[in-house]
């Protein structure tokens, strides 16, 4: 163990199990010191996938010392923190984990090329996707730009082996020095909602094995229906620990494939959504725009509304429109972190269609609020939404948020769960949201429920008459 370390930079990996980059580093013959750095990404993180990235990154810590190592906490950009830990540790080796989005690949680009010249070695390996994006072509050679044929393309394909943990981590003789993960205060944007949050995440990688196991024993044989029930437990939850990492989905869809074969046959409807994950790597590692601006670029010259200070955008964003499904989704997430995928798309379609407001401002909501933010998957859903998007539902079709309530929220039972205002005996999920939000918003359970701040016939009506009139 005389030899230099290697540095493992942790980023959204943050597990033991089937790492391939961890892996590669323990089998090296020499000491590992792992790292996470608070740097320039992390910096640009919403309130509530910053606490959760504080929790999972708390959780790998233990996790590495039940293996006889530790987590050297670092805080500052990503390369004068390597720097410092090089010049600390005399390592010659950093190894991570591939990210696709745009921002991280330009830092990760400028990274490796300043590294090399300092006669670092740097090394990227896989584990957060399936499928490597340029690995994945059609037949004349492009990239996927509709989701259908990728899935054609690559349901059959070989899928390697989840990795074990490693047994141990070989440590160092001596470690540099760690920030205190306290002092980064990671909850403090969540400011007095921090607490309520914190009950609905399930946390680290023994959590997401659980939930995985539950999931496929339970409730995988009837996915295919009960996901689009939002008062039905039917969803895997996984999106959240896969967005950090905590879970690889090849462990997911070796876990998929099993019970496929089993005879369960709603799994192939979980393995297809997680293609759909797959799906919004590809095309961002291809078109980068899909994170930042329309992906239809013609889409640019739609009139759109930009400004976020109209009363129906305050409206949507406190979970006041006046329409039942899109409140009770909006307050959901403001309350638990997260969303069910039919109010993603309800509300979704009602800010960009019904409200004509751009996607731009629901995405940066959902960057704030969200625990299982991803920049890759929340753009292309965004863009899904809206129209301007690959594979997108026909920009014409605006769903009818009453209507889709009757259809997948029959009894109610949604609504109630989310929803005071009305109720004599609300439930305690619909009054922890008053617990939440900032006073300033003045809001309170026994306030009237409002009305429509745009009906779902005058909202489609003014959506139809934008879409005919359009420059394009």
């Amino acid at each position: 163990m005389s030899k230099s370390p290697i540095l493992m930079w942790f980023r959204r990996d943050l597990r033991l199990g089937d790492h391939p980059a961890l892996t590669a580093a323990c089998k090296s013959g020499h000491p590992v010191i792992p790292v996470f750095i608070h740097d320039e990404i992390v910096d640009d993180l919403g309130a509530a996938p910053r606490m959760r990235l504080g929790m999972s990154v708390e959780s790998l810590g233990r996790s590495l010392g039940e293996k006889g190592s530790r987590l050297i906490l670092r805080r500052g950009k990503a390369l004068e923190a390597l720097r410092d830990l090089i010049a600390e540790t005399g390592a010659k080796t950093v190894y991570w984990s591939r990210l696709y989005d745009p921002a991280t690949r330009a830092r990760d680009t400028d990274l490796k090329a300043a590294l090399k010249d300092d006669g670092v070695t740097a090394e990227s390996f896989d584990g957060h996707v399936l499928f490597e994006p340029w690995t994945v072509e059609t037949k004349t050679g492009g990239f996927y730009k509709v989701y259908t044929p990728m899935w054609n393309a690559v349901r059959d394909r070989d899928v390697p082996s989840d990795l074990p943990a490693p047994a141990t981590v070989p440590a160092p003789e001596a470690w540099p020095d760690s920030d205190d993960l306290a002092e980064w205060d990671m909850a403090g944007p969540m400011q007095r909602g921090a607490d309520h949050l914190a009950q609905y995440c399930k946390v680290g990688e023994a959590a997401a094995s659980d939930r995985l196991g539950a999931f496929i024993a339970h409730r995988v044989e009837d996915y295919a229906r009960n996901r689009d029930l939002p008062a039905v437990d039917g969803t895997s939850g996984l999106s959240e620990n896969l967005t950090y990492g905590e879970i690889s989905p090849r462990r997911c869809w070796h876990a998929g494939m099993r019970a496929l074969q089993d005879g369960k046959r709603d799994a192939e409807t979980f393995l297809k959504e997680l293609v759909w994950r797959e799906f919004a790597y590809h095309l961002a590692f291809h078109t980068p725009r899909i994170t930042s601006g329309n992906w239809r670029e013609e889409w640019d010259a739609f009139p759109w509304n930009e400004d976020e200070r109209l009363s129906e955008v305050k409206a949507w964003k406190q979970g006041r429109t006046g329409i039942r499904f899109v409140d009770a989704a909006m307050r959901e997430m403001y309350v638990s972190g997260t969303m069910h995928n039919r109010g993603r798309m309800i509300v979704a379609s009602y800010l960009t269609k019904h409200l004509m407001c751009h996607w731009k401002i629901g995405k940066a909501w959902f960057e704030d609020c969200l625990i299982d933010w991803d920049p890759c998957s929340n753009a292309m859903g965004w863009q899904w939404a809206a129209g301007s998007g690959p594979d997108a539902t026909p920009y014409f079709r605006v769903f009818n948020p009453v209507t889709q309530l009757d259809k997948f929220d029959k009894d109610r039972a949604y609504t109630s769960r989310w929803l005071a205002e009305g109720d004599s005996d609300p439930s305690k999920t619909a009054l922890a949201y008053f617990d939440m939000i900032p006073p300033s918003w003045n809001m309170s359970p026994g306030d009237p429920y409002p009305d429509p701040v745009v009906t779902p016939d005058a909202g489609r009506k003014r959506a139809l008459s934008a879409y005919e009139n359009r420059d394009f």
